[in-house]
């Protein structure tokens, strides 16, 4: 029999009224874990006591009650005062004790200004002869409060006319907050000192230095500008920005630093030079300064042309990691020469400059009836990544997946078709290396080898998460809409020198030891790794050893399932 749900009144309270509905909360197999969850918020204590605090509320507003006066600090002054003046009483000196504490003092005067209804900042007072002044111009003056935070504005000289006029207003600055300054609006004094013969910087000075109020004579502008919806516009930032250190930015007060890997967003693009943006996560509301994506590209072909900003230069040695499986072949094959210049056609050429200003990104999460987001691991010398996968792979094998390699060489007695490799003619993998179907391949003892798109495909297909280790070059490739990919850089943890390191390691020099030169070798790669393609690696991965690194990894797997992240607005647009 279906238990009735209880009859509510109307002077049940809210934190009662949440007690029954949990308590009516049932179990359901197709919502389990959505009855937990409400079960769990509804009994939450903090729930509960904000619940009473809002019911106490309500009734303090129906009573609408008032102050038996506005004086209480004051009254309690000359009470202590007056107790003071002659002998006192055990009684009378708890009762001086009790008004002269600190904390019951502050609670008295936060009365008196409830009471007083004293909440605005105290102005002072327009100058007397302030209209005298006002010419046959229509003059605005305008009073803002601030603090220590600027005013959240910039200027400029008209060309034409030679005015000092505003030419931005930064979103959630004071000067923004107030909706009484606005951009075209000619600025004539400020804190009644005139400003039309001064220069910008001067201006900017008395501006930032002014403290609490400041008075403004505006004349407004002929045509305002209309208060422009916030953008929703999400951009990566591909560099590290540091406005004191930029000469360009009009106000190096206003400039809004970020480093490499910040989500910002965009809140205004109307400058073609400079975009008004907040960091996601940041707590400050007010918006800040960044180069545009124009301006920024222009600089960087600027400083290319002039010699002053160069390209990476690919270093001599492989600058990835080359762990081996048994056959002393890593699994994502290095390519030689001949092969390099056969897959030139298919990847972006090193000689054109790739500008790293911004990419547009928007939160994708992973949706049931999709096919699991390719992971791509790449790794610096030393990472042994290839260890670090299989291991993964292994321990779950139902839910992770290798997409399973193309070889030219004979199958050995104990390999199977499909499991070990893809076994197949010289022809047949030269026709396929010239159809673009593999993402890398390589020669090794005159055998070829390679890993092709099919065999991702062929692992997504059984709703398994793929995880493919590749040469970084390979990243540009397939960052498609099609994979999604999540990159995660593994790095080892590099000791300052070989006596803080186990005498032998695995990824060592000769006989197995490892040298002062491995160790810088393996620092030099982690550091052009990061410089050249750190822009395109979503996690790094710190590995210590291989248990703490498989460990991390598997719950970042967990993670990729479950939750969502910023992505290229070009992977998911229709």
């Amino acid at each position: 029999m279906k238990e009735a749900m209880p009859v509510l009144t109307a002077g049940t309270g809210l934190h009662e009224t949440l007690a029954l509905l949990t308590s009516q909360l049932r179990p359901d197999a197709n919502h389990t874990e959505d009855m937990v969850f409400l079960r769990d918020v509804f009994s939450e204590k903090s729930l509960g006591y904000l619940m009473k605090i809002h019911e106490k509320l309500r009734q303090y507003e129906r009573q609408s009650p008032t102050p038996i006066l506005h004086s209480a600090s004051s009254l309690a002054e000359d009470v202590a005062e007056e107790l003071q003046s002659g002998p006192m009483s055990s009684e009378e000196k708890e009762l001086l004790q009790l008004l002269t504490a600190p904390h019951l003092k502050a609670v008295l005067v936060v009365h008196d200004t409830v009471a007083q209804k004293n909440f605005d900042p105290v102005l002072p007072p327009l100058p007397d002869d302030f209209e005298d002044e006002l010419e046959e111009e229509s003059v605005k003056i305008v009073r803002l409060v601030k603090n220590k935070e600027p005013l959240g504005a910039t200027i400029r000289r008209d060309e034409n006319t030679g005015a000092v006029v505003v030419a931005r207003i930064m979103r959630g600055g004071a000067a923004d907050r107030s909706g009484l300054v606005h951009v075209g609006d000619e600025l004539r004094e400020v804190n009644g000192i005139s400003i039309i013969h001064k220069r910008p910087d001067e201006i900017s000075q008395i501006l930032s230095q002014s403290q609490g109020s400041i008075t403004l004579k505006i004349i407004p502008a002929i045509k305002e500008e209309d208060r422009l919806k916030e953008s929703k516009v999400y951009m990566r930032a591909l560099f590290d920005y540091i406005p004191s250190e930029d000469k360009a930015t009009p106000c190096q007060e206003a400039g809004l630093p970020f480093m490499r890997g910040d989500i910002l967003q965009v809140v205004s693009q109307d400058d073609p030079t400079w975009w008004q943006a907040k960091r996601v996560g940041d707590s400050n509301l007010r918006a800040g300064l960044v180069p545009s994506k124009q301006f920024q590209e222009r600089r960087l072909a600027y400083r290319i042309k002039m010699g002053t900003l160069q390209n990476p230069k690919s270093p001599k040695r492989p600058l990835y990691d080359q762990a081996c499986d048994k056959a002393g072949l890593r699994r994502s094959f290095r390519l030689s020469r001949k092969d390099r210049q056969n897959a030139e056609a298919r990847l972006p050429d090193p000689s054109e400059p790739e500008f790293l200003t911004y990419e547009e990104v928007t939160r994708y999460q992973q949706k049931p009836n999709e096919r699991p987001r390719l992971v791509v691991l790449i790794g610096s010398l030393g990472a042994r990544i290839n260890e670090l996968k299989q291991k993964v792979i292994a321990e779950n094998p139902q839910r992770y997946g290798v997409a399973v390699p193309h070889t030219t060489r004979p199958k050995k007695s104990h390999e199977k078709e499909g499991v070990e490799y893809h076994f197949v003619s010289k022809q047949m993998f030269e026709a396929d290396a010239q159809n673009n179907k593999f993402i890398e391949h390589g020669e090794y003892k005159e055998n070829q080898y390679g890993t092709s798109l099919e065999a991702i495909r062929s692992v997504q297909a059984k709703n398994k998460l793929c995880l493919v280790d590749v040469q970084p070059e390979a990243l540009r490739s397939l960052r498609t809409p099609e994979f999604k990919p999540y990159v995660i850089s593994v790095k080892p943890r590099i000791p300052e020198s070989r006596h803080r390191r186990s005498a032998t390691s695995p990824g060592a020099g000769e006989h197995g030891r490892i040298t002062d030169e491995d160790l810088q070798e393996m620092r030099q790669s982690a550091i052009l790794i990061d410089q050249q393609y750190g822009h395109l690696v979503d996690r790094v991965l710190i590995k210590e050893d291989t248990q703490s690194a498989c460990a991390e990894l598997k719950s970042i797997l967990e993670r990729l399932e479950r939750e969502a992240f910023w992505v290229p607005v070009s992977w998911v647009r229709t």
